[in-house]
Protein backbone atom coordinates (compact mmCIF):
# COMPACT_ATOMS: atom_id res chain seq x y z
CA UNK A 1 0.00 0.00 0.00
CA UNK A 2 1.23 3.47 -0.82
CA UNK A 3 1.46 4.91 2.71
CA UNK A 4 1.36 8.53 1.48
CA UNK A 5 -2.35 8.09 0.65
CA UNK A 6 -3.28 6.67 4.06
CA UNK A 7 -3.19 9.41 6.66
CA UNK A 8 -3.16 8.78 10.38
CA UNK A 9 -5.04 11.30 12.51
CA UNK A 10 -2.81 13.90 14.14
CA UNK A 11 -5.01 13.96 17.24
CA UNK A 12 -6.21 11.15 19.47
CA UNK A 13 -9.43 9.52 18.28
CA UNK A 14 -9.64 6.74 20.88
CA UNK A 15 -12.65 8.32 22.61
CA UNK A 16 -14.65 8.54 19.36
CA UNK A 17 -16.66 5.37 18.65
CA UNK A 18 -16.74 4.10 15.09
CA UNK A 19 -20.13 4.18 13.33
CA UNK A 20 -22.05 0.90 13.20
CA UNK A 21 -22.86 1.36 9.51
CA UNK A 22 -21.25 3.14 6.58
CA UNK A 23 -22.50 6.60 5.54
CA UNK A 24 -25.58 6.80 3.33
CA UNK A 25 -23.92 9.20 0.85
CA UNK A 26 -27.00 11.05 -0.43
CA UNK A 27 -28.29 12.23 2.95
CA UNK A 28 -26.01 12.24 5.98
CA UNK A 29 -24.60 14.01 9.02
CA UNK A 30 -20.78 13.94 8.91
CA UNK A 31 -19.37 11.53 11.48
CA UNK A 32 -16.98 13.18 14.01
CA UNK A 33 -14.06 11.27 12.49
CA UNK A 34 -14.97 12.62 9.04
CA UNK A 35 -15.08 16.13 10.48
CA UNK A 36 -11.56 15.71 11.90
CA UNK A 37 -10.32 14.22 8.61
CA UNK A 38 -11.88 17.12 6.68
CA UNK A 39 -10.31 19.69 9.00
CA UNK A 40 -6.87 18.10 8.54
CA UNK A 41 -7.37 18.05 4.76
CA UNK A 42 -8.44 21.71 4.84
CA UNK A 43 -5.32 22.57 6.84
CA UNK A 44 -3.26 20.92 4.11
CA UNK A 45 -5.10 22.90 1.43
CA UNK A 46 -4.36 26.17 3.20
CA UNK A 47 -0.63 25.40 2.94
CA UNK A 48 -0.74 24.93 -0.86
CA UNK A 49 -0.06 28.48 -1.99
CA UNK A 50 0.44 27.47 -5.65
CA UNK A 51 -3.18 26.29 -5.78
CA UNK A 52 -4.62 29.33 -4.06
CA UNK A 53 -6.25 30.87 -7.12
CA UNK A 54 -7.75 27.59 -8.35
CA UNK A 55 -8.99 26.65 -4.88
CA UNK A 56 -10.55 30.08 -4.48
CA UNK A 57 -12.64 29.37 -7.59
CA UNK A 58 -14.16 26.40 -5.75
CA UNK A 59 -13.81 22.61 -5.73
CA UNK A 60 -15.38 19.60 -4.02
CA UNK A 61 -13.19 17.44 -1.79
CA UNK A 62 -13.92 14.21 0.05
CA UNK A 63 -12.57 12.20 2.96
CA UNK A 64 -13.01 8.51 3.70
CA UNK A 65 -12.28 7.10 7.14
CA UNK A 66 -10.80 3.62 6.73
CA UNK A 67 -9.37 0.77 8.78
CA UNK A 68 -6.32 -1.23 7.72
CA UNK A 69 -6.18 -5.04 7.95
CA UNK A 70 -4.02 -4.52 11.07
CA UNK A 71 -6.80 -2.46 12.69
CA UNK A 72 -5.29 1.02 12.33
CA UNK A 73 -7.85 3.77 11.66
CA UNK A 74 -6.97 6.65 9.38
CA UNK A 75 -8.36 8.47 6.38
CA UNK A 76 -8.01 9.02 2.65
CA UNK A 77 -8.62 12.31 0.83
CA UNK A 78 -9.67 13.08 -2.74
CA UNK A 79 -10.74 15.92 -5.01
CA UNK A 80 -13.34 15.94 -7.75
CA UNK A 81 -12.12 16.36 -11.33
CA UNK A 82 -8.51 17.46 -11.63
CA UNK A 83 -6.38 19.87 -9.65
CA UNK A 84 -3.73 22.18 -11.10
CA UNK A 85 -4.12 20.43 -14.45
CA UNK A 86 -3.25 17.03 -12.99
CA UNK A 87 -5.12 14.02 -11.62
CA UNK A 88 -2.31 12.81 -9.37
CA UNK A 89 -1.10 14.58 -6.20
CA UNK A 90 0.74 12.92 -3.34
CA UNK A 91 -1.73 13.79 -0.53
CA UNK A 92 -4.78 12.54 -2.46
CA UNK A 93 -5.81 9.18 -3.83
CA UNK A 94 -5.30 8.74 -7.58
CA UNK A 95 -8.15 8.76 -10.10
CA UNK A 96 -9.91 5.54 -11.03
CA UNK A 97 -8.51 6.11 -14.51
CA UNK A 98 -6.04 8.88 -15.28
CA UNK A 99 -7.27 10.31 -18.54
CA UNK A 100 -4.54 12.96 -18.38
CA UNK A 101 -1.60 10.52 -18.62
CA UNK A 102 0.57 11.79 -21.51
CA UNK A 103 0.96 8.47 -23.32
CA UNK A 104 -2.59 7.29 -22.76
CA UNK A 105 -5.07 6.76 -25.56
CA UNK A 106 -7.22 9.64 -24.32
CA UNK A 107 -4.49 12.24 -24.76
CA UNK A 108 -3.47 10.78 -28.12
CA UNK A 109 -7.02 10.75 -29.47
CA UNK A 110 -7.65 14.18 -27.94
CA UNK A 111 -4.71 15.49 -29.99
CA UNK A 112 -6.30 14.05 -33.14
CA UNK A 113 -9.63 15.74 -32.31
CA UNK A 114 -7.83 19.01 -31.56
CA UNK A 115 -6.09 18.74 -34.95
CA UNK A 116 -9.51 18.32 -36.60
CA UNK A 117 -10.76 21.38 -34.71
CA UNK A 118 -7.79 23.37 -36.02
CA UNK A 119 -8.50 22.26 -39.61
CA UNK A 120 -12.18 23.19 -39.21
CA UNK A 121 -11.30 26.64 -37.90
CA UNK A 122 -8.77 27.13 -40.71
CA UNK A 123 -11.27 26.16 -43.39
CA UNK A 124 -14.03 28.28 -41.83
CA UNK A 125 -11.74 31.32 -41.90
CA UNK A 126 -10.25 30.65 -45.36
CA UNK A 127 -10.32 33.54 -47.92
CA UNK A 128 -11.64 31.12 -50.57
CA UNK A 129 -14.74 30.32 -48.50
CA UNK A 130 -15.25 33.94 -47.57
CA UNK A 131 -14.97 34.95 -51.25
CA UNK A 132 -17.35 32.15 -52.34
CA UNK A 133 -19.95 33.17 -49.77
CA UNK A 134 -19.61 36.83 -50.80
CA UNK A 135 -20.01 35.85 -54.45
CA UNK A 136 -23.11 33.76 -53.63
CA UNK A 137 -24.63 36.63 -51.67
CA UNK A 138 -24.03 39.07 -54.53
CA UNK A 139 -25.33 36.63 -57.14
CA UNK A 140 -28.55 36.16 -55.18
CA UNK A 141 -28.86 39.92 -54.86
CA UNK A 142 -28.33 40.45 -58.62
CA UNK A 143 -30.82 37.66 -59.40
CA UNK A 144 -33.47 39.27 -57.21
CA UNK A 145 -32.93 42.73 -58.71
CA UNK A 146 -32.87 41.40 -62.28
CA UNK A 147 -36.03 39.32 -61.90
CA UNK A 148 -37.81 42.14 -60.11
CA UNK A 149 -37.03 44.49 -63.03
CA UNK A 150 -38.01 41.82 -65.55
CA UNK A 151 -41.33 41.24 -63.77
CA UNK A 152 -42.02 44.98 -63.75
CA UNK A 153 -41.30 45.18 -67.49
CA UNK A 154 -43.46 42.13 -68.13
CA UNK A 155 -46.32 43.75 -66.25
CA UNK A 156 -45.96 47.06 -68.09
CA UNK A 157 -45.91 45.28 -71.46
CA UNK A 158 -49.03 43.33 -70.56
CA UNK A 159 -50.82 46.49 -69.46
CA UNK A 160 -49.88 48.13 -72.82
CA UNK A 161 -51.24 45.16 -74.78
CA UNK A 162 -54.43 45.16 -72.72
CA UNK A 163 -54.87 48.86 -73.51
CA UNK A 164 -54.41 48.23 -77.24
CA UNK A 165 -56.96 45.38 -77.10
CA UNK A 166 -59.56 47.87 -75.93
CA UNK A 167 -59.53 49.32 -79.50
CA UNK A 168 -60.84 47.40 -82.53
CA UNK A 169 -58.07 45.12 -83.89
CA UNK A 170 -57.67 43.20 -87.10
CA UNK A 171 -57.01 39.48 -86.91
CA UNK A 172 -53.39 40.11 -87.88
CA UNK A 173 -52.94 42.74 -85.12
CA UNK A 174 -54.52 40.43 -82.52
CA UNK A 175 -52.22 37.59 -83.59
CA UNK A 176 -49.19 39.88 -83.31
CA UNK A 177 -50.19 40.81 -79.73
CA UNK A 178 -50.44 37.11 -78.83
CA UNK A 179 -46.99 36.46 -80.31
CA UNK A 180 -45.60 39.47 -78.44
CA UNK A 181 -47.03 38.11 -75.19
CA UNK A 182 -45.49 34.70 -75.81
CA UNK A 183 -42.16 36.27 -76.74
CA UNK A 184 -41.94 38.45 -73.59
CA UNK A 185 -42.87 35.53 -71.32
CA UNK A 186 -40.25 33.34 -72.98
CA UNK A 187 -37.67 36.09 -72.55
CA UNK A 188 -38.52 36.31 -68.81
CA UNK A 189 -38.19 32.54 -68.41
CA UNK A 190 -34.77 32.62 -70.14
CA UNK A 191 -33.67 35.38 -67.80
CA UNK A 192 -35.02 33.47 -64.79
CA UNK A 193 -33.20 30.30 -65.91
CA UNK A 194 -29.94 32.19 -66.44
CA UNK A 195 -30.16 33.82 -63.00
CA UNK A 196 -31.04 30.53 -61.30
CA UNK A 197 -28.10 28.86 -62.99
CA UNK A 198 -25.76 31.61 -61.77
CA UNK A 199 -26.97 31.13 -58.19
CA UNK A 200 -26.68 27.35 -58.41
CA UNK A 201 -23.08 27.64 -59.62
CA UNK A 202 -22.21 30.05 -56.81
CA UNK A 203 -24.00 27.81 -54.29
CA UNK A 204 -22.18 24.71 -55.59
CA UNK A 205 -18.86 26.48 -55.09
CA UNK A 206 -19.77 27.26 -51.47
CA UNK A 207 -21.06 23.71 -50.95
CA UNK A 208 -17.78 22.21 -52.18
CA UNK A 209 -15.83 24.24 -49.66
CA UNK A 210 -18.32 23.63 -46.82
CA UNK A 211 -18.58 19.90 -47.55
CA UNK A 212 -15.07 19.32 -46.27
CA UNK A 213 -15.91 21.24 -43.10
CA UNK A 214 -19.06 19.17 -42.56
CA UNK A 215 -17.14 15.93 -43.17
CA UNK A 216 -14.57 16.99 -40.58
CA UNK A 217 -17.36 17.83 -38.11
CA UNK A 218 -18.89 14.38 -38.63
CA UNK A 219 -15.50 12.77 -38.14
CA UNK A 220 -15.00 14.81 -34.97
CA UNK A 221 -18.41 13.79 -33.67
CA UNK A 222 -17.77 10.11 -34.34
CA UNK A 223 -14.28 10.21 -32.85
CA UNK A 224 -15.57 12.03 -29.74
CA UNK A 225 -18.37 9.50 -29.20
CA UNK A 226 -15.97 6.57 -29.68
CA UNK A 227 -13.42 8.17 -27.36
CA UNK A 228 -16.03 8.85 -24.69
CA UNK A 229 -17.31 5.28 -24.83
CA UNK A 230 -13.78 3.84 -24.73
CA UNK A 231 -12.93 6.15 -21.84
CA UNK A 232 -15.96 5.06 -19.82
CA UNK A 233 -14.95 1.43 -20.37
CA UNK A 234 -11.61 2.16 -18.66
CA UNK A 235 -13.40 3.08 -15.44
CA UNK A 236 -13.54 -0.42 -13.93
CA UNK A 237 -15.52 0.25 -10.78
CA UNK A 238 -15.15 -2.12 -7.81
CA UNK A 239 -17.48 -2.80 -4.88
CA UNK A 240 -17.02 -4.36 -1.44
CA UNK A 241 -17.88 -7.79 -2.82
CA UNK A 242 -15.05 -7.62 -5.33
CA UNK A 243 -17.41 -7.25 -8.28
CA UNK A 244 -16.30 -5.01 -11.15
CA UNK A 245 -18.40 -3.10 -13.68
CA UNK A 246 -17.49 -0.31 -16.08
CA UNK A 247 -19.36 2.99 -16.31
CA UNK A 248 -21.24 1.96 -19.45
CA UNK A 249 -22.65 -1.07 -17.61
CA UNK A 250 -23.59 0.98 -14.55
CA UNK A 251 -25.47 3.67 -16.48
CA UNK A 252 -27.13 1.42 -19.07
CA UNK A 253 -30.21 0.72 -16.85
CA UNK A 254 -30.70 4.41 -15.97
CA UNK A 255 -33.00 6.86 -17.74
CA UNK A 256 -29.86 8.57 -19.09
CA UNK A 257 -28.71 5.34 -20.72
CA UNK A 258 -25.11 6.55 -20.90
CA UNK A 259 -22.72 8.11 -18.38
CA UNK A 260 -22.63 11.92 -18.31
CA UNK A 261 -19.35 13.75 -18.85
CA UNK A 262 -17.19 13.61 -15.73
CA UNK A 263 -18.79 10.44 -14.35
CA UNK A 264 -16.35 8.50 -12.16
CA UNK A 265 -14.19 11.57 -11.51
CA UNK A 266 -15.91 12.76 -8.32
CA UNK A 267 -14.23 12.39 -4.95
CA UNK A 268 -16.47 9.66 -3.49
CA UNK A 269 -15.87 6.99 -6.20
CA UNK A 270 -12.13 7.70 -6.14
CA UNK A 271 -12.00 7.16 -2.37
CA UNK A 272 -13.92 3.89 -2.36
CA UNK A 273 -12.00 2.52 -5.35
CA UNK A 274 -8.66 3.15 -3.66
CA UNK A 275 -9.87 1.60 -0.41
CA UNK A 276 -11.03 -1.59 -2.16
CA UNK A 277 -7.82 -1.84 -4.18
CA UNK A 278 -5.70 -1.62 -1.02
CA UNK A 279 -7.77 -3.80 1.32
CA UNK A 280 -8.88 -0.84 3.44
CA UNK A 281 -12.25 -1.14 5.15
CA UNK A 282 -14.50 1.93 4.51
CA UNK A 283 -15.85 3.28 7.80
CA UNK A 284 -17.44 6.68 7.02
CA UNK A 285 -17.33 9.30 4.29
CA UNK A 286 -18.05 13.00 3.79
CA UNK A 287 -17.59 15.57 1.02
CA UNK A 288 -17.07 19.31 1.49
CA UNK A 289 -16.85 22.37 -0.75
CA UNK A 290 -13.77 24.58 -0.67
CA UNK A 291 -13.75 28.08 -2.21
CA UNK A 292 -16.27 30.35 -3.88
CA UNK A 293 -19.71 29.16 -4.94
CA UNK A 294 -20.36 28.49 -8.64
CA UNK A 295 -22.66 30.95 -10.40
CA UNK A 296 -25.53 28.49 -10.83
CA UNK A 297 -25.23 25.92 -8.05
CA UNK A 298 -25.14 26.84 -4.37
CA UNK A 299 -22.00 25.76 -2.56
CA UNK A 300 -20.73 27.35 0.65
CA UNK A 301 -17.09 27.31 1.67
CA UNK A 302 -16.39 24.53 4.17
CA UNK A 303 -19.93 23.10 4.11
CA UNK A 304 -20.60 19.38 3.73
CA UNK A 305 -22.70 18.14 0.82
CA UNK A 306 -24.30 14.84 -0.21
CA UNK A 307 -23.09 12.99 -3.27
CA UNK A 308 -24.66 14.14 -6.53
CA UNK A 309 -27.41 11.99 -8.04
CA UNK A 310 -26.83 12.33 -11.79
CA UNK A 311 -23.13 11.41 -11.87
CA UNK A 312 -22.65 9.40 -8.69
CA UNK A 313 -25.85 7.58 -7.74
CA UNK A 314 -25.51 4.64 -10.20
CA UNK A 315 -21.79 4.38 -9.35
CA UNK A 316 -22.18 4.49 -5.56
CA UNK A 317 -25.18 2.16 -5.57
CA UNK A 318 -22.81 -0.41 -7.08
CA UNK A 319 -19.74 0.47 -4.99
CA UNK A 320 -21.61 0.19 -1.68
CA UNK A 321 -22.78 -3.36 -2.40
CA UNK A 322 -21.28 -5.55 0.32
CA UNK A 323 -21.11 -2.78 2.94
CA UNK A 324 -23.51 -2.31 5.81
CA UNK A 325 -24.90 1.11 4.87
CA UNK A 326 -27.12 3.43 6.91
CA UNK A 327 -30.77 3.58 5.86
CA UNK A 328 -31.92 6.52 3.80
CA UNK A 329 -33.32 8.84 6.49
CA UNK A 330 -35.83 10.24 4.00
CA UNK A 331 -37.53 6.84 4.00
CA UNK A 332 -37.94 6.84 7.76
CA UNK A 333 -41.69 6.84 8.51
CA UNK A 334 -41.39 9.11 11.54
CA UNK A 335 -44.94 10.50 11.35
CA UNK A 336 -46.96 7.31 11.00
CA UNK A 337 -48.49 7.89 14.45
CA UNK A 338 -48.63 11.69 14.26
CA UNK A 339 -52.14 13.10 14.39
CA UNK A 340 -52.98 15.68 11.74
CA UNK A 341 -53.37 19.19 13.11
CA UNK A 342 -56.37 20.60 11.19
CA UNK A 343 -56.66 24.37 11.77
CA UNK A 344 -59.69 25.00 9.55
CA UNK A 345 -62.36 22.78 8.05
CA UNK A 346 -65.77 23.04 6.42
CA UNK A 347 -67.74 21.00 3.90
CA UNK A 348 -65.50 22.10 1.02
CA UNK A 349 -61.90 22.44 2.18
CA UNK A 350 -59.51 22.22 5.07
CA UNK A 351 -56.19 23.76 6.15
CA UNK A 352 -53.59 21.55 7.83
CA UNK A 353 -50.52 22.46 9.87
CA UNK A 354 -48.08 19.98 8.29
CA UNK A 355 -45.28 18.79 10.57
CA UNK A 356 -41.68 19.04 9.39
CA UNK A 357 -40.45 15.75 7.96
CA UNK A 358 -43.80 14.61 6.54
CA UNK A 359 -44.48 14.34 2.83
CA UNK A 360 -47.27 16.37 1.23
CA UNK A 361 -47.86 13.68 -1.42
CA UNK A 362 -46.58 10.09 -1.71
CA UNK A 363 -42.92 9.69 -2.66
CA UNK A 364 -40.62 6.71 -2.95
CA UNK A 365 -41.19 3.85 -0.56
CA UNK A 366 -44.05 3.26 1.81
CA UNK A 367 -43.74 6.56 3.67
CA UNK A 368 -46.85 8.23 5.07
CA UNK A 369 -48.05 11.51 3.53
CA UNK A 370 -50.74 14.14 4.05
CA UNK A 371 -52.43 12.97 0.86
CA UNK A 372 -52.70 9.36 2.07
CA UNK A 373 -54.08 10.49 5.42
CA UNK A 374 -56.74 12.65 3.78
CA UNK A 375 -57.77 9.86 1.43
CA UNK A 376 -58.48 7.74 4.49
CA UNK A 377 -60.22 10.53 6.41
CA UNK A 378 -62.32 11.69 3.44
CA UNK A 379 -62.97 8.67 1.18
CA UNK A 380 -65.78 10.53 -0.61
CA UNK A 381 -63.55 13.45 -1.63
CA UNK A 382 -63.23 14.00 -5.38
CA UNK A 383 -60.28 15.37 -7.28
CA UNK A 384 -56.58 15.55 -6.32
CA UNK A 385 -57.28 16.88 -2.75
CA UNK A 386 -53.85 18.54 -2.17
CA UNK A 387 -53.97 22.05 -3.62
CA UNK A 388 -50.26 22.91 -3.31
CA UNK A 389 -47.18 21.32 -1.77
CA UNK A 390 -44.64 21.99 0.92
CA UNK A 391 -41.18 20.41 0.92
CA UNK A 392 -40.95 17.38 3.19
CA UNK A 393 -38.66 19.30 5.57
CA UNK A 394 -40.89 22.42 5.66
CA UNK A 395 -43.66 22.74 8.22
CA UNK A 396 -46.80 24.83 8.14
CA UNK A 397 -50.04 25.55 6.34
CA UNK A 398 -51.23 23.26 3.58
CA UNK A 399 -54.56 23.65 1.74
CA UNK A 400 -56.67 20.65 0.77
CA UNK A 401 -59.95 20.49 -1.18
CA UNK A 402 -62.80 18.01 -0.76
CA UNK A 403 -64.17 18.44 -4.28
CA UNK A 404 -62.66 18.71 -7.73
CA UNK A 405 -64.35 22.08 -8.32
CA UNK A 406 -62.98 23.60 -5.09
CA UNK A 407 -59.53 22.22 -5.94
CA UNK A 408 -59.63 23.88 -9.37
CA UNK A 409 -60.79 27.18 -7.89
CA UNK A 410 -58.02 27.27 -5.27
CA UNK A 411 -55.37 26.30 -7.79
CA UNK A 412 -56.57 29.12 -10.04
CA UNK A 413 -56.15 31.52 -7.10
CA UNK A 414 -52.56 30.34 -6.66
CA UNK A 415 -51.93 30.73 -10.40
CA UNK A 416 -53.43 34.23 -10.40
CA UNK A 417 -51.41 35.10 -7.29
CA UNK A 418 -54.42 36.12 -5.24
CA UNK A 419 -53.40 33.74 -2.44
CA UNK A 420 -51.25 35.52 0.13
CA UNK A 421 -48.56 33.48 1.87
CA UNK A 422 -46.02 34.25 4.53
CA UNK A 423 -43.20 31.98 5.60
CA UNK A 424 -41.03 32.43 8.67
CA UNK A 425 -37.43 31.24 8.47
CA UNK A 426 -34.31 31.32 10.60
CA UNK A 427 -31.27 32.05 8.46
CA UNK A 428 -27.72 30.94 9.15
CA UNK A 429 -26.15 34.39 8.88
CA UNK A 430 -27.01 38.06 9.20
CA UNK A 431 -29.01 39.83 6.48
CA UNK A 432 -27.98 43.53 6.51
CA UNK A 433 -30.99 45.06 4.73
CA UNK A 434 -34.34 45.28 6.56
CA UNK A 435 -36.50 44.40 3.58
CA UNK A 436 -36.33 43.90 -0.16
CA UNK A 437 -36.95 41.42 -2.93
CA UNK A 438 -35.03 38.66 -4.71
CA UNK A 439 -35.39 37.88 -8.41
CA UNK A 440 -33.45 34.79 -9.44
CA UNK A 441 -34.77 32.47 -12.19
CA UNK A 442 -34.79 28.79 -11.16
CA UNK A 443 -34.73 25.40 -12.84
CA UNK A 444 -33.88 21.83 -11.78
CA UNK A 445 -30.25 20.71 -11.80
CA UNK A 446 -30.46 17.96 -14.45
CA UNK A 447 -27.61 16.02 -12.84
CA UNK A 448 -28.60 16.44 -9.21
CA UNK A 449 -32.35 16.46 -8.68
CA UNK A 450 -34.16 17.68 -6.62
CA UNK A 451 -31.56 20.42 -6.28
CA UNK A 452 -32.42 23.65 -8.13
CA UNK A 453 -30.02 26.03 -9.82
CA UNK A 454 -30.12 29.66 -10.89
CA UNK A 455 -30.14 29.96 -14.68
CA UNK A 456 -30.84 33.02 -16.79
CA UNK A 457 -31.04 30.77 -19.85
CA UNK A 458 -33.30 27.95 -18.65
CA UNK A 459 -34.78 29.17 -15.37
CA UNK A 460 -38.36 30.28 -14.80
CA UNK A 461 -38.90 33.70 -13.18
CA UNK A 462 -39.01 33.56 -9.39
CA UNK A 463 -39.73 36.50 -7.08
CA UNK A 464 -39.54 36.59 -3.28
CA UNK A 465 -40.15 39.59 -1.05
CA UNK A 466 -38.73 39.58 2.49
CA UNK A 467 -38.70 41.50 5.75
CA UNK A 468 -36.24 40.99 8.60
CA UNK A 469 -37.93 40.38 11.95
CA UNK A 470 -34.95 40.00 14.26
CA UNK A 471 -31.15 39.62 14.26
CA UNK A 472 -29.13 37.96 17.01
CA UNK A 473 -26.16 35.63 17.54
CA UNK A 474 -25.26 35.42 13.87
CA UNK A 475 -28.79 34.43 12.84
CA UNK A 476 -31.66 36.27 11.15
CA UNK A 477 -35.35 35.65 11.77
CA UNK A 478 -37.08 36.64 8.55
CA UNK A 479 -40.50 36.72 6.90
CA UNK A 480 -40.70 35.58 3.28
CA UNK A 481 -43.53 36.56 0.92
CA UNK A 482 -43.18 34.37 -2.20
CA UNK A 483 -44.78 35.92 -5.28
CA UNK A 484 -44.14 32.81 -7.38
CA UNK A 485 -44.18 29.16 -6.42
CA UNK A 486 -41.03 27.54 -7.80
CA UNK A 487 -39.56 24.40 -6.27
CA UNK A 488 -37.15 25.28 -3.41
CA UNK A 489 -37.64 28.97 -4.22
CA UNK A 490 -37.20 30.30 -0.68
CA UNK A 491 -34.32 27.95 0.06
CA UNK A 492 -32.37 28.96 -3.06
CA UNK A 493 -33.18 32.68 -2.78
CA UNK A 494 -31.95 32.63 0.81
CA UNK A 495 -28.75 30.68 0.16
CA UNK A 496 -27.56 31.90 -3.25
CA UNK A 497 -24.75 34.50 -3.29
CA UNK A 498 -26.91 36.70 -5.55
CA UNK A 499 -29.81 36.32 -3.10
CA UNK A 500 -29.42 36.80 0.64
CA UNK A 501 -26.31 34.57 0.82
CA UNK A 502 -27.60 33.21 4.13
CA UNK A 503 -28.98 29.65 3.85
CA UNK A 504 -31.95 28.63 5.94
CA UNK A 505 -30.71 26.91 9.08
CA UNK A 506 -30.93 23.15 8.68
CA UNK A 507 -31.06 23.21 4.88
CA UNK A 508 -29.06 20.13 3.90
CA UNK A 509 -29.19 20.84 0.17
CA UNK A 510 -28.10 24.47 0.18
CA UNK A 511 -26.66 25.02 3.66
CA UNK A 512 -25.86 23.03 6.80
CA UNK A 513 -27.81 20.32 8.55
CA UNK A 514 -29.49 21.04 11.90
CA UNK A 515 -32.19 19.29 13.93
CA UNK A 516 -34.73 20.48 11.34
CA UNK A 517 -35.19 22.85 8.41
CA UNK A 518 -36.09 26.18 10.01
CA UNK A 519 -38.76 27.12 7.49
CA UNK A 520 -42.45 27.37 8.36
CA UNK A 521 -45.49 28.33 6.26
CA UNK A 522 -47.01 30.58 8.93
CA UNK A 523 -49.83 32.47 7.18
CA UNK A 524 -52.19 31.99 4.26
CA UNK A 525 -55.11 34.08 3.00
CA UNK A 526 -57.45 33.08 0.17
CA UNK A 527 -60.98 33.59 -1.10
CA UNK A 528 -63.39 30.81 -0.17
CA UNK A 529 -64.46 29.18 -3.47
CA UNK A 530 -68.09 28.81 -2.33
CA UNK A 531 -68.84 31.67 0.08
CA UNK A 532 -66.39 34.22 -1.46
CA UNK A 533 -65.35 35.06 2.11
CA UNK A 534 -61.70 36.04 2.60
CA UNK A 535 -60.18 33.35 4.82
CA UNK A 536 -57.02 34.03 6.86
CA UNK A 537 -55.22 31.25 8.75
CA UNK A 538 -52.11 31.40 10.93
CA UNK A 539 -50.02 28.55 12.28
CA UNK A 540 -47.81 29.04 15.31
CA UNK A 541 -44.12 29.09 14.44
CA UNK A 542 -42.51 26.02 16.05
CA UNK A 543 -39.13 27.69 16.49
CA UNK A 544 -37.74 31.07 17.47
CA UNK A 545 -34.58 33.11 17.12
CA UNK A 546 -33.26 31.94 20.47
Amino acid sequence: MNESKFHTFTQSIQSIPLPERFTYPFHYTPHPLCVIAAEETQAYLKEQTEWREELQAGKMFGVLVVRTPAGAVGYLAAFSGNLAGKNVHHFFVPPIYDLLQPDGFFRQEEEQINEINTRIRTLQASPALEEARFELKNTIKIKDLTLRSAKTLLKEQKEARDLRRQSPLTEEEAALLIKESQRTKAAYKRTEKTMRSSVEKAQAKVNRLEREIEQLKQERKQRSATLQHKLFEQFRIMNARGEVKDLCELFAPTSQGAPPAGAGECAAPKLLQYAYQHQLEPIAMAEFWWGDSPKTEIRHHGYYYPACKGKCEPILNHMLQGLQVEENPLLADSHRETKLDILYEDDYLLVIDKPAGMLSVPGKGDVDSIYQRLRILYPEATGPIIVHRLDMATSGLLLAAKTKEVHQNLQAQFKNRTVQKRYIALLDGVVPQDEGEIRLPLCPDPLDRPRQIVSDEFGKPALTRFRVLERATGKTLIAFYPQTGRTHQLRVHAAHPLGLHCPILGDELYGRKAERLYLHAEYVAFTHPITSERIEIRAKVPFSQH
